[in-house]
């Protein structure tokens, strides 16, 4: 088979949507990835987090339903929209660092000794950030390829999971994340960046006069 027929294994398009010579590129890889957490907790650096990351979600975005009633129809507009909590899992090392990071946090978020809560979401609110990298680990940086940033977040639960006679595999922690607000880096890459809001008739259904 020749080389340049490998333009072909994609799907059909017209010329004016994809270069004819362009075949499926190279897709973004689930274990690539890189997070790290800013302000979690007091020790550091944080950085021992970011190793014993196994997994995370990434943020899911849903709007509400506005319903407007008009005569004999009804029109659908997006009402307001939740972030929904990500869920991060971290492998528990011997040292107790991801113990100890996660137990100050929690205790940032609530004084269990005292039974006081704090007096703001500043004084434990941090920052996530979730990386898709590419590239290897070697003497050049990987490249970033997408970055979410999770803002005013706090730790809504905490399961430490359980322990088993019968397995090898190691003990983690799964933290539920929920956060304010998300945006994607560098700009130009997805949510956060402003875009224009043009009236169109193939979205309102609307004809040429």
């Amino acid at each position: 088979m020749s080389i340049s027929t490998l333009s072909k294994l994609t799907v059909p398009l017209n010329s004016s949507q994809s270069a004819s010579n362009q075949g499926l590129l190279m897709p973004k890889l689930q274990y690539r990835f890189r997070v790290s957490l800013e302000n979690f907790g007091v020790s550091t650096p944080t950085t021992e987090l970011t190793k014993q990351v196994v997994d995370i979600t990434r943020p899911n975005l849903s709007f509400e339903t506005t319903t407007i009633d008009v005569y004999n129809s009804k029109v659908y507009l997006a009402g307001k929209h939740t972030w929904e909590a990500v869920t991060l899992t971290l492998r528990e090392d011997v040292s107790n660092n991801v113990q100890k990071l996660v137990g100050e946090q929690l205790q940032k978020q609530f004084d269990f000794f005292e039974m006081s809560s704090a007096a703001s979401g500043s004084d434990y609110k941090f920052v996530t950030r979730i990386e898709i990298l590419d590239g290897g680990n070697g003497a050049n940086a990987p490249t970033v390829l997408e970055t979410f940033e999770l803002y005013g977040c706090y730790v809504e639960n905490a399961n430490y999971n359980t322990l088993n006679y019968a397995t090898s595999e190691p003990v983690t922690v799964a933290l539920s994340i929920r956060y304010d607000n998300a945006i994607q880096t560098p700009q130009g890459t997805g949510i956060g960046t402003a875009v224009g809001r043009t009236v169109n008739t193939a979205i309102t259904g609307g004809g040429s006069t």
